[in-house]
């Protein structure tokens, strides 16, 4: 472990991985060992009128990109903020977004973003967590609110000494407009001397397990390990554009800086997500690559085509954050026409890709790590590596690998080895051919009466149902068993919503799942509510589904009215007979039996 950087306001960072291991990646240029602002420079220089962003406000070529972003860190300078300091984002996708990113590089601050759509409570733990000594947003959201907000927390926070905002002034606001308005100034600072292994980016987890995590990247570690994923993809060339769907605040979305600085792309940003209005985005702008998760991918796949459409100029999809399913890797090909990029990562620096140019009715296939980016393992419960074949825990580590967890040392121990590798928490294997399969999220499980179900499995052949477009397995509180598992579904156009019974029928009949990981509810929505960064939201899910299933063992059927997110109904039992009907009584389990198609 190499010595801690320490923050502006005493919080130390150190890099848990190994320091000879950093410097063998750079002697063998995995990374760039530069800063980002050097890298962003250089790509100025080569091509200051290609555009670098195109927004709904129109188009921003470099050069203009770099302009604005000196002019914000103008105005941070003087107040103050400078090298050392963290300093919290919550912007909309836009040129905003990227050019305080790259104001905040310059003067060698470290950059905390997170999605417009993160609550106060999540305001509130990341940036006291991090010390931050300010925030930057927009006035231009809801009407101010979100600025207002952010203002209201300072009495909270002792260290956040600033909030600053674009748009219209707002009460306790810095306004950063009048700085990106004004005449050139002679005071813009020179970008701050940054050792390319210092921290550059905190990358925030989206909280599905509990309270978001704070995951701290250096410069070499998301230009040079994220770079590299990036090229990994087939991504790059003077004709690169992508369209990216995720916020550019979310861990997902930093891979937009990095196309920029690292790949000196163009990037292609909507206002939000709706199907048509991407698929329009796809026909006027013609990006090369499109960024998106999963249940965005389904939803763009099942809308609509339009007069005029056209997807040509795509050349693959890329699919990340979320797993995917069959029905929706099936669906994405159809609709684009090109091949599907399936990501299989984390923010904790976990990282491999497939490349689906057919349809598949097993996904858990996720590539061949690259030691350029992360290079993965699978050990054992005492972490002695497996052989192939053979499943244990995932683990991974490399160029990509981030300094540490901010302000964890508990997260430390948990999460990462005493020689760097970040324990995933997945259980997988690697099998004869190098390729790495993820068989199951061992975070995210629901414990029935003694039993371990994992929802991902659930999820996965409940996937295959021809009538299900959307689908997220959640538990619910019980009594009895301790949590029962409730299937959270949206259909396709056209096709009948499933009951429990034919669920459950389906997936012990035709998929071979053993009867004791059968959901006891369903609950049928007409889409699956959405998370800040663009995912399906399972703590709204497990909401409504604790809200809309009866408690206890239950006989016969119920039914419910959804509200918030579209009209949905509920059904369920207190049973595991393949009935959905009868006993309070646990059925016992029968034997298990091999499932259609996978590995073991």
């Amino acid at each position: 472990m190499t010595a801690a950087w320490s923050s502006a306001n005493g919080i130390a960072v150190p890099d848990l991985v190994p320091a000879q291991l950093r410097r063998r990646f750079a002697r063998q240029g995995l990374v760039p060992d530069q800063d980002l602002t050097t890298l962003f420079r250089a790509q100025v220089r080569k091509h200051p009128r290609r555009p670098a962003v195109i927004d709904p406000e129109g188009e921003l070529d470099y050069a203009t990109l770099d302009e604005r972003a000196q002019r914000i860190a103008t105005a941070l300078t003087a107040s103050g903020i400078g090298a050392g300091d963290v300093v919290g984002v919550q912007l909309p996708n836009g040129w905003r977004a990227l050019a305080t990113d790259l104001a905040l590089a310059a003067i060698g601050a470290v950059a905390l973003p997170y999605p417009v759509g993160r609550g106060t409570q999540d305001s509130l733990a990341l940036l006291g967590g991090s010390r931050a000594s300010a925030v930057i947003t927009t006035a231009g959201w809801q009407d101010g609110r979100l600025a207002r907000t952010l203002a209201g927390l300072r009495p909270d926070l002792p260290d956040l000494r600033f909030v600053f905002a674009f748009g219209a002034p707002a009460p306790g606001c810095v306004p950063l407009d009048p700085w990106l308005d004004g005449p050139a100034t002679a005071d813009t600072p020179e970008p701050a001397a940054v050792h390319p292994e210092a921290p550059a980016r905190i990358l925030v987890s989206s909280g599905s397990e509990t309270a978001p995590k704070m995951v701290v990247y250096s410069h070499n570690a998301l230009a040079g390990g994220r770079g590299n994923y990036l090229r990994a993809l087939g991504i790059g060339g003077d004709a690169l554009r992508c369209l990216v769907l995720v916020p550019l605040m979310s861990s997902y979305g930093s891979l937009g800086l990095v196309a920029l600085v690292r790949l000196g792309g163009t990037l292609v940003l909507t206002p939000g997500f709706e199907p048509a209005a991407v698929l329009e985005a796809v026909t006027r702008h013609r990006p090369s690559h499109v960024f998106a998760v999963p249940t965005m991918l389904r939803r763009i796949a099942d809308a609509p085509r339009v007069t005029g459409e056209d997807l040509s100029s795509v050349r693959s999809v890329v699919s990340s954050a979320a797993p995917l399913q069959p029905g929706t890797l099936r669906a994405a090909l159809a609709r684009f026409g090109c091949p599907l990029v399936n990501v299989y990562g984390s923010s904790d620096g976990v990282n491999c890709h497939t490349v689906w140019a057919r349809p598949a009715d097993d996904v858990r296939r996720v590539g061949r790590p690259d030691p350029a980016v992360a290079e993965i393992r699978v050990v054992g419960p005492r972490g002695r590596g497996l052989p192939p074949g053979e499943a244990g825990e995932i683990q991974a580590r490399g160029p990509m690998t981030p300094l540490c967890y901010l302000a964890a040392p508990d997260l430390d121990a948990a999460h990462r080895t005493h020689d760097g590798w970040v324990r995933t928490g997945d259980r997988g294997l690697i099998d004869d051919n190098g390729e790495l399969w993820v068989l199951d999220r061992l975070r995210h499980t629901v414990i029935r009466g003694g039993h371990t179900i994992s929802p991902a499995e659930v999820e996965r052949h409940l996937g295959g149902h021809p009538a299900i477009a959307d689908v997220a397995c959640v538990p619910v509180p019980d009594p009895d068993l301790g949590e029962r598992l409730c299937a959270c579904l949206a259909t396709r156009p056209g096709s009948k919503p499933p009951t429990l019974v034919a669920l459950r029928t389906y997936l012990e009949s035709e998929r071979g799942l053993e009867r004791r990981k059968l959901p006891d509810h369903v609950l049928t929505l007409d889409q699956l509510p959405l998370g800040p960064t663009g995912k399906v939201c399972r703590k709204t899910l497990t909401r409504l589904a604790a809200g809309r299933t009866p408690t206890g063992t239950s006989t016969g059927m119920g039914t419910g009215t959804g509200t918030g997110t579209g009209t949905g109904t509920s059904t369920s039992t207190g049973t595991t007979t393949s009935s959905g009907s009868g006993s309070e009584r646990e059925t016992p389990a029968p034997p298990a039996r091999p499932t259609p198609e996978g590995v073991r």
